[in-house]
């Protein structure tokens, strides 16, 4: 491991050796605490536990109730993720943060671009394009950064070839990450039907980073990773000096290269099956000064910027012969930047008790270029995609909590919340195609402005919790005319009250029972509401839809959690209908004759169903050492098409352990995903094309971490031992 990591990549070594191409993970964290280094820094202290079930430090979470609550009192199922789950060398993108949950994954999007759409290939470089939950996926599921909206993923198909993510953030200034499963969250939003993603920056406040009677602390970390050849270096500084003044200050810069993969040619043209050559970096910054003048005030600003970019060799897209295109090259830039204040306040009066006030301002801006070298006229084509988001942000919230009875309380929790986004998706560049001209826009600038009110009212005795929630939600979405968009834009608004209902029978202390039902509701996007895309020569076009309707769900979920000696588990089942489905560029006529052009457009496709169950736990073999387990299966239904949904993943299978030693804690992990067969793929919605059907697979991880001394630690991970393709 020493020897590869001093310039031999151990995937490349093990081929030398005849040994399976591993994929290695190494992270270092470092701390120093100038103040009191006899104390050894928080985070690199034994994590608390994050399993589904209690432990003996209690975990909390806040996307539940608003606020910090344990996770047994919650009637959700919520997969918390902090600690040494978030280690390095463990957690470096989105899908590492979900590669052991059940019923949980992230897509992740190849780099298929050039510079004018051919035969459906050329829509991209979405990288990491978002959450999949329980089989929603996409703009479906509500992702957060400090309670601050993450601009949404765009994807227009082969129409248009734009595609960008949702990896907006950098996960080294995450502190703990909450995974809501399914549509029951009335405090933060009514869409997202599948669930929710919140990811609070790390940490929370400057005196989160020390220990008691600190003042002055700095943390450290390096990762690396085999996979794309990835180097990250991380620091932060925090000031707790004044009790009522704290600062904190973090850096994250990184590299990578093209990620490995097992093709062998490497052809400079569309034969190649090994990756493209890529190069990417990144840099992250926050700021953070938390003012507390009294015991009942705090005032939280923060300032973050992330800065994404890379750059591509795309021999995939060089023609075989001397004539067509000689070189393909493709940029990504991705740039985001927040401003937020966050107000906490304590009253003297009965209600409300406590208030809190939350107003953000927010810039997103990607582009991606692909630029194509010709042999014939014209010699070089090229075409800028961007999308631009404008986010205004603000949240009221306020709540108290009185005693009813002996043993019972309730809680409430009421508030406003209001958001303003611009968004803006121009083209522009050189020698478009002959059916185009740039500049232009695949849909209008837009203003969807969102209001939204919420109450949640909270019973609880000792063996009872019934929490009934209901949320008022409003939007609009406006277009503005403009000649870069030929067609009449449609503007839409609608509303809707989604009332929510949770309950939790604690029958004693080792074991509940929760139920919840839950109501969602999402807007249309622009891109939905007025794609546009034509070409004369084909005699083919999307239309608009002013009549598009907005997506609606009712979900149910029951679930017990138990704790048993040694044991802790956790199961669910779970049902959800959606109704007014949106499904893009859906073919409504046209022969493609003059006269009858072939015509495309977003619709409501009725109704979807899913069904599916969950479980998982940990069970303690003896002081030291814990084995970890988990399942979950979904069914998913596209009843208009009496068509499987295929966005569901097949069923998973996650069995791990853990085994602390002295200074060692030694880790492995079995990962087996079954197959996704022809009977659960509809292929009527891909144009004649087969969708590729997965085949069974399992994987073998190991992973160790040392504490060398008191404030450092490194961390190891191997990935795909098995070298399963």
């Amino acid at each position: 491991m020493a020897f590869c990591g001093h310039g031999i990549p151990l995937n490349r070594a093990s081929k030398l050796l005849g040994l399976p191409a591993l994929r290695w993970r190494v992270g270092m964290a470092f701390a120093r605490f100038v103040v009191s280094p006899t104390v050894l820094a928080q985070q690199l202290q034994p994590a608390a536990p994050t399993s589904i079930a209690a432990s003996t430090l209690k975990s909390v979470v806040v996307t539940g109730s608003g606020s910090e609550r344990e996770l047994q009192g919650v009637p959700a199922t919520i997969d918390l993720v902090e600690g040494d789950d978030l280690d390095p060398a463990r957690v470096q993108d989105l899908r590492d943060l979900v590669r052991e949950l059940p019923n949980v994954s992230v897509l992740r999007q190849p780099q298929h671009f050039n510079a004018v759409m051919r035969g459906g290939v050329g829509n991209g470089r979405e990288g990491n394009a978002g959450f999949n939950i329980r089989g929603l996926e996409g703009n479906r599921v509500l992702l957060t950064v400090n309670g601050i909206r993450v601009p949404c993923e765009l994807s227009s198909g082969v129409f248009g070839s734009a595609a960008f993510g949702r990896e907006h953030h950098d996960l080294g200034l995450i502190s703990r990450v909450e995974i809501l499963r399914s549509a029951s969250s009335a405090l933060f939003g009514s869409d997202g039907l599948a669930g929710m993603v919140a990811m609070p920056a790390s940490p929370s406040e400057p005196k989160d980073l020390l220990q008691a009677g600190q003042t002055l602390g700095a943390r450290v970390g390096l990762r690396l990773d085999s996979e794309d050849a990835s180097r990250c270096l991380g620091a932060t500084l925090a000031d707790a000096a004044r009790e009522s003044l704290q600062w904190l200050g973090s850096v994250q810069i990184g590299r990578s290269r093209e990620l490995d993969n097992q093709g062998v040619n490497t052809s400079l043209n569309s034969n190649r099956t090994a990756p493209n050559p890529q190069r990417d970096c990144q840099l992250s910054a926050l700021g953070k000064l938390v003012y507390g003048p009294s015991a009942a005030s705090k005032h939280i600003l923060a300032l973050e910027h992330v800065d994404k970019s890379g750059e591509v060799e795309g021999y995939t897209g060089r023609s075989l012969t001397a004539a067509g295109v000689q070189d393909l090259d493709g940029n990504h830039e991705m740039q985001r930047i927040r401003l937020s204040w966050d107000g906490r306040f304590k009253t003297d009066v009965h209600w409300p008790r406590d208030l809190r006030a939350l107003l953000a301002y927010q810039v997103a801006d990607s582009e991606q270029v692909a630029s194509e070298q010709r042999t014939v006229v014209p010699n070089l084509r090229q075409r800028n995609v961007a999308h631009q988001e404008k986010l205004l942000q603000g949240v009221l919230q306020a709540q108290a909590t009185r005693a009813v009875s002996a043993n019972g309380s309730q809680k409430t929790v009421c508030g406003l919340d209001i958001s303003v986004t611009a968004l803006h998706n121009p083209v522009t560049g050189i020698a478009p195609p002959s059916f185009e001209s740039y500049p232009l826009q695949r849909f209008p600038r837009t203003r969807e402005s969102n209001t939204s009110l919420f109450v949640q009212s909270e019973l609880a005795s000792t063996r009872w919790r019934v929490i009934p929630a209901l949320r008022y939600d409003r939007f609009s979405l406006k277009p503005q005319s403009s000649p870069l968009y030929p067609l009449s834009p449609a503007s839409l608004s609608a509303s809707a009250l989604s009332p929510k209902l949770g309950v939790i029978r604690r029958a004693d202390d080792n074991w509940s029972v929760f139920g919840n039902l839950a109501a969602g509701f999402k807007a249309p996007s622009p891109l939905q509401l007025n794609n546009f895309f034509e070409n004369v020569f084909g005699n083919f076009k999307t239309l608009s839809n002013p009549n598009l309707k907005p997506e609606r769900s009712r979900t149910a979920e029951l679930c017990a959690r138990g704790n048993r000696g040694s044991t802790e588990w956790e199961a669910s089942v779970f049902a959800g209908r959606y109704k007014n489905f949106i499904e893009e560029l859906v073919l409504l006529g046209g022969t493609g004759a003059p006269g009858s052009p072939i015509l495309f457009q977003s619709i409501n496709r009725g109704q979807v169903r899913l069904s599916g169950f969950e479980f998982n736990g940990k069970t303690a073999l003896n002081a030291a050492t814990d084995l970890r387990w988990g399942y979950g299966q979904i069914k998913g239904t596209d009843t208009a098409l009496d068509q499987p949904l295929n966005s569901v993943n097949p069923p998973k299978l996650v069995l791990g352990m853990d085994h602390k030693w002295q200074d060692w804690t030694l880790g492995a992990s079995l990962i087996h995903v079954a197959s996704k067969s022809a009977k659960h793929i509809n292929n009527t919605l891909t144009g004649g094309q087969q969708q590729f059907a997965t085949p069974p697979h399992t994987t073998l991880g190991l992973s160790a971490s040392w504490r060398l001394r008191l404030g450092l630690k490194l961390s190891a991970a191997v990935r795909n031992l098995t070298d399963r393709t």
